[in-house]
């Protein structure tokens, strides 16, 4: 019977929310995200050689247009730079503001497993 109730419950939200715009969704998404919190690693590649890693991600951001509000072909956010490679804070190392290309640039975002 609770197995029931939490199935109609779920298929009650997804409902409401096929109703709602994109940008209310994405409104919806982050404020659940900001809630339980992330942990986000972006790793940027030349080639096969790691070359930047950003941690303590909190989500990444595409940039819109300031007078047609397109998306741009670059996103942005602000993250720990780990100089060294080793997953963690360090205390040289500082919160930093980034941007990458869509097109230009091999990425890798994820959770930090840990």
């Amino acid at each position: 019977m609770r197995k029931l109730f939490y199935s109609i419950l779920a298929l009650v939200f997804m409902a409401g929310l096929t109703g709602c715009t994109q940008e209310t969704q994405n409104k919806i998404g982050r404020s659940l995200q900001n809630w339980t919190g992330t942990d986000g690693v972006l790793e940027i590649y030349a080639g096969e050689k790691l070359v930047r890693r950003f941690i303590k991600i909190d989500k990444l951001s595409t940039a819109y247009g300031t007078d047609d509000g397109k998306p741009r072909p670059y996103r942005f956010g602000y993250g720990f730079l780990d100089r060294n490679f080793n997953m963690q804070k360090d205390p040289a190392e500082r919160k930093v503001y980034f941007e990458f290309s869509d097109y230009a640039t091999s990425y890798i975002f994820f959770e930090n497993p840990s």
